[in-house]
């Protein structure tokens, strides 16, 4: 099979991460978070003290930021500015500041072109919000992945452990207002995106599924 760029969309708790990691060891192909780069950038504002209200501080501070994926025995890890921060950037206050930095136009065109950098060899999954729609519209094959919000509630609440249902549930509902009304690249499935609810499919269903997807698409 040839060398693909391929995107996934989707709202929080679809299942993007783990289906995107799985497809991506499945075809051999590297696997980018692009949530986790607009979280890199949340944490470190957060850090510094930067409220996302900032233009120009939030540009000043990715103007100095290096953002960097590596793998190493306990997975994909994140790097900002040499310093490992893939754990510190899922707590649920930088889950909802990500989710608000993500809507200013400096922190979009600063990890744009990060993005773009990293899709210059393809073989690629990049997952995301927007990646089928402004990212990267002439993506080779696009997906969008959705499925009902208890369902999502609930595999954000078995995955983190650390809030209350109930809470985790109005999280994700602001988070789907916040992401899907912004001016700035709303969250939406591309016009040419395959969609695949997966509230009743397990990872390993919706990873058959777009492997098939593929396969009558590109062979």
């Amino acid at each position: 099979m040839k060398h693909f760029l391929i995107t996934i969309d989707g709202p929080a708790g679809a299942g993007k991460t783990t289906v995107s990691r799985m497809l991506a060891d499945c075809l051999f192909y590297r696997y980018i978070d692009t949530g986790a780069l607009y979280r890199a950038v949340a944490y470190e504002a957060k850090t510094v003290e930067i409220s996302p209200d900032n233009d120009a501080g939030l540009e000043n501070l990715c103007h100095a930021m290096t953002l960097k994926f590596i793998r190493d025995e306990k997975g994909t890890r994140l790097l900002s500015n040499g310093a490992d921060i893939t754990d510190q950037i899922r707590m649920p206050e930088i889950t909802m500041l990500a989710s608000a930095v993500a809507a200013v136009p400096v922190v979009r065109e600063f990890l744009l072109n990060i993005q773009r950098d990293m899709a210059r060899e393809k073989g690629v999954i990049f997952e995301g919000r927007d990646m089928g729609t402004v990212v990267f519209p002439n993506a080779d094959i696009k997906f969008f992945l959705d499925a009902s919000h208890k369902a999502r509630s609930l595999r954000r609440y078995n995955e983190l452990k650390t809030q209350p249902l109930e809470d985790v549930e109005n999280d994700i509902r602001c988070r789907d207002e916040r992401d899907s009304t912004r001016s700035l690249a709303p969250l939406r499935s591309a016009d040419d995106a395959i969609i695949i609810n997966s509230t009743d499919l397990s990872a390993e269903g919706v990873v058959e599924l777009m492997l098939s997807d593929i396969k009558n698409a590109f062979l």
